[in-house]
């Protein structure tokens, strides 16, 4: 059974390798990217079986088969909340949450060895689950949110918030007034709680809002900048591998 494992966090992926290892399962390939993933299945006979991660370093993991024509069995490894559990149960996919448990990674393999037989008839409908998780019915997104000044909370609008980006570890909002605030949360906590029609993810260190776009400028590399209208950057840059769905976003 070859087996490998699609994961951003290195450390993430060695735990399930000696995890899997613990179990005879042999994991010897290990991707960390949407670019790498797809670069290895384009070159690489397919696995039997792929543990696959969501949220990669540039981008979601369904990225990849806007490309590649699925031909493996797939777990999914993944911190989302109930919505995108739902949506693996409908579509009779495995999930683990993170942090995965021992027997459950166990059970997981088992009931995949025990679907061997019918595994040519798996169909797995990613944009149906890639909806699900985006959009899910009755979600609720962030309206505001408190920021220290000082001694201070302030609360900010979610319509205040030009853009979101990390930097030196933190995570920050930068609002329509040119002010910069700290915020107690990460960009990937935030992919469940921005208004996807609003905010935009458009490479691995920004979102941005679509009413605070100034200007939109061809970029090397296939790439586009992004031109806001109190954020003054030239990195605020859409990642090549995200063009296209950003393009779509845009209308």
């Amino acid at each position: 059974m070859k087996v490998i494992i699609i994961e951003d966090e290195k450390p993430s992926a060695r735990r399930l390798q000696r995890m899997l290892k613990a179990i005879n399962v042999e994991a010897d390939t290990m991707l960390h990217s949407v670019e790498e993933s797809i670069d290895w299945f384009n070159n690489n006979t397919h696995p039997d079986l792929i543990f696959l991660d969501i949220q990669l370093s540039d981008g979601l993991s369904f990225e990849i088969f806007d490309q590649v024509e699925v031909k493996s069995a797939i777990i999914f490894t993944t911190a989302y909340d109930e919505y995108a559990l739902q949506a693996f149960k409908l579509n009779s996919i495995d999930y683990l949450l993170k942090p995965i448990d021992d027997e459950d990674l166990e059970a997981a393999v088992t009931k995949y060895k025990a679907r061997l037989p019918q595994k040519t008839n798996i169909a797995l409908d990613f944009e149906d689950i890639k909806k699900l998780l985006v959009n899910p019915i009755d979600r609720v997104y962030k309206k505001r949110f408190s920021v220290k000044v000082g001694q201070h909370i302030k609360l900010v609008n979610i319509d205040e918030v030009e853009c979101f980006y990390s930097e030196n570890k933190g995570t920050y909002l930068h609002t329509t007034e040119g002010r910069n605030y700290l915020l107690d949360t990460t960009l990937e906590a935030l992919e469940n709680e921005l208004q996807p029609e609003t905010f935009y993810r458009i490479n691995r260190k920004f979102f941005v809002n679509i009413n605070a776009i100034k200007d939109i400028i061809s970029y090397t590399n296939s790439r586009l900048q992004i031109k806001l209208n109190n954020y003054n950057d030239d990195q605020v840059i859409v990642a090549r591998e995200r063009v296209k769905d950003f393009k779509q976003w845009l209308e």
